[in-house]
């Protein structure tokens, strides 16, 4: 029979590398709280409309990386691509715009059919942010504090943000126009994709990686000579609440996001990690003040940002930041006999509700295996019960680090255990 296999550009997550992705998604929650974000959760797979109408039909991702299928009701579905437009019909189908304004995070799996490459998956974890309801640019500062706070949190040094302003739908209308007119002339030296998007999308031009060193390229007009002076003064706050907070940014007039419902601020983050290229972008995101609107929702502003978590994953690891540790078990149970699993199985529960890391041997191996296993768990004790212990009420404990051990009662345990693993801690603190 043949073996079974993931699906290409997908993975399986097991052992350390798992539990980084739990402390991560752990800190997001710990931050989040503190910004007071409320965590919000949206389908895998939502109606085909909402990600063409919400991304745009001119953007890559629509016209090449959506998972688009036909459930059983023969209604056209999509596996989600990004997480905005999913919270934006949530927020309009469930009236959460009562409340203003609506600060809210996420954290799940996204699907792109693409180009499978370090830290870039078809199935990959995404961790963003969304506010909805201010047009305050000190909330754009805010959003931008949450993911370089993280990353500051998480050791990753040299973070950045490029910054841009694409000004509003008007000012991007004139700049579109006159985008497509200088490009026009050169349409013959643009590349396939760019031919494609010169009518649906020029402003994607601007971001592609085949054609920006070419010299009529540098010389295509910038959006920020085109921003009215509401544009740039809402511009000016921004870069002016961002500099008061010690974010460090750059202004990259060619900066563009690859969706069509952004305007004014718009960033990449990118952390200074060694030998990783343009995977030094760890995030992006923007204003989208028209997009609840355009989904059938109310006219209120909204930005937000998204980040995938194995990229982030994979620049720690490249770095050398080990967020989980391995601090191994607190305490390892060996029962000697059959009739001492009973009082092992309690003492594991009570142990474990009482905050500590325990475990035990289920494979019937001998006292020697058993030692061996507790040091493969990094175990700080080894409890050993079996037929003395239980007659007289006690245990024999072993300190695994000085191989010393002593018998205590029963009674006396978790004072043991708070006493000294406690003591341990504040040791490797």
């Amino acid at each position: 029979m043949e073996l079974i296999q993931k699906p290409k550009g997908t993975y399986d997550l097991y052992g350390h590398e798992s539990k980084n992705l739990i402390y991560f998604q752990n800190l997001v929650n710990l931050l989040c709280e503190k910004y007071n974000y409320t965590f919000i959760k949206t389908p895998m797979f939502e109606k085909s409309e909402l990600f063409h109408r919400g991304i745009g039909e001119g953007t890559d991702i629509v016209s090449k990386e959506t998972y688009d299928f036909k459930d059983r009701g023969d209604r056209d579905m999509t596996l989600r691509p990004e997480g905005t437009a999913g919270v934006v019909r949530s927020l309009i189908e469930n009236k959460l715009y009562i409340d203003l304004p609506l600060k809210t995070y996420y954290m799940g799996s996204m699907f792109r059919y693409e180009r499978p490459q370090s830290g870039r998956f078809r199935e990959h974890t995404q961790f963003g942010v969304e506010v909805f309801g201010s047009d305050d640019p000190m909330i754009d500062a805010e959003v931008i504090s949450i993911a370089t706070n993280l990353f500051n949190i998480l050791g990753l040094k040299g973070i950045k943000v490029n910054l841009n302003s694409i000004g509003s739908i008007e000012d991007r209308v004139n700049y579109r126009k006159d985008l497509i007119e200088y490009f026009k002339p050169h349409l013959d030296d643009l590349c396939e994709d760019c031919k494609n998007r010169i009518e649906k999308n020029p402003l994607r031009i601007l971001d592609c990686k085949v054609d920006n060193n070419k010299d009529f390229f540098k010389q295509a007009p910038l959006i920020t000579n085109y921003l009215s002076e509401d544009s740039k003064a809402y511009f000016e706050k921004v870069k002016t609440y961002l500099e008061l907070l010690n974010i460090e940014y750059t202004i990259n007039p060619r900066l563009v996001r690859g969706l069509d419902y952004y305007n004014h601020t718009i960033f990449e983050i990118e952390a200074d990690i060694k030998d990783f290229g343009s995977q030094n972008v760890i995030c992006g995101g923007g204003r989208y003040n028209g997009l609840v609107a355009n989904l059938g929702g109310p006219d209120i502003s909204g930005i937000g940002f998204g980040m995938g978590i194995e990229r982030v994953l994979a620049a720690l690891k490249a770095e050398n930041i080990n967020l989980a540790g391995d601090n191994g078990l607190d305490i390892y149970i060996v029962a000697l006999d059959e009739e001492s699993k009973p009082e092992v199985l309690e003492m594991i529960q009570t142990l474990r509700l009482s905050g500590f890391k325990v475990d035990t041997d289920y494979l019937n191996r001998n006292l020697t295996s058993n030692f061996k296993q507790a040091d493969r768990y990094k175990a700080k004790y080894i409890i050993i019960i079996g037929e003395e212990e239980r007659k007289e009420n006690i245990i024999t404990i072993k300190n695994n680090k000085t191989q010393t051990e002593e018998k205590i009662e029963l009674a006396y345990l978790i004072n043991y255990l708070d006493e000294r693993i406690s003591d341990e801690h504040d040791e490797e603190l």
